[in-house]
């Protein structure tokens, strides 16, 4: 008989236990049973979003990044403060009404770092581009490379593909030692040809060309044909040659 009541309280405490844990771990996952983050500062924004404010060109677009992983590729247009520099970005906050973050996709907890120490200084309208480069490069958008950035990779990174998208006649003057001539229209015979690395879409390609323009158009076409990493040099050839790489 002890036994029998000591069985139907266990039971009665645990189905209580249910109402009341359930409801609570499916509001914590959402309506599809996926878990919900935390709440934080800012906003997050898209993609469309943020290419949206980029070209309007009034809020400041901050990589919180180190800046060796800016200079070797960012979001054109951004600029580069290092997560801890909490002071310079909330003058910069002051100043454009509002801020926008970014650093390495979804899972980079530096963003929503910064946002809630930006935050606690006051600082408002904090916009958080929270999909990061990765998603900015797998949706066909190319990267910027600062001049540091290409001397890192030139000289540390055997597996790079630089592009020179110059013409024929200037590229067999001279060009970066290792480099290939590509022109614009010729993405899909490079892919085939080996020029471009068709087998294996994630090795990093930098362009390079007389003009950064020259270069953008190019990077971005070889990012539509899924070259995810690639980028374009930020400066010229003749930048690079009185750099003094090689």
């Amino acid at each position: 008989m002890k036994d029998r009541k000591r069985h139907i309280v266990c039971f009665t405490t645990l189905m209580l236990l249910s109402y009341l844990i359930i409801p609570m771990v499916q509001a914590a996952e959402g309506p599809q049973g996926i878990r919900q983050k935390p709440a934080t500062a800012g906003t997050e924004i898209s993609t469309t979003q943020l290419k949206e404010i980029l070209l309007a060109g009034k809020i400041p677009v901050i990589d919180v990044r180190p800046e060796r992983e800016h200079a070797v590729s960012h979001i054109p247009g951004s600029i580069n403060i290092f997560e801890t520099e909490i002071d310079r970005m909330n003058e910069l906050c002051s100043r454009a009404s509002g801020i926008v973050l970014y650093c390495n996709g979804p899972y980079c907890g530096k963003t929503v770092r910064v946002a809630d120490s930006l935050s606690k200084k006051g600082c408002t309208n904090i916009r958080k581009y929270q999909e990061g480069m990765p998603v900015w490069r797998a949706l066909g958008n190319t990267a910027e490379t600062a001049l540091a950035g290409f001397k890192y990779v030139f000289s540390s990174d055997r597996t790079a593909v630089f592009i020179d998208a110059r013409s024929r006649e200037e590229f067999g003057a001279g060009s970066v030692p290792g480099a290939k001539n590509l022109q614009a229209g010729e993405v899909d015979a490079a892919n085939d040809d080996g020029r471009l690395p068709y087998t294996d879409h994630g090795t990093r390609v930098i362009v390079f060309g007389g003009t950064v323009e020259q270069a953008r158009r190019l990077a971005e076409a070889i990012s539509h044909r899924a070259y995810w990493n690639s980028s374009y040099l930020a400066e010229t050839y003749d930048d690079l040659k009185r750099a003094g790489l090689w």
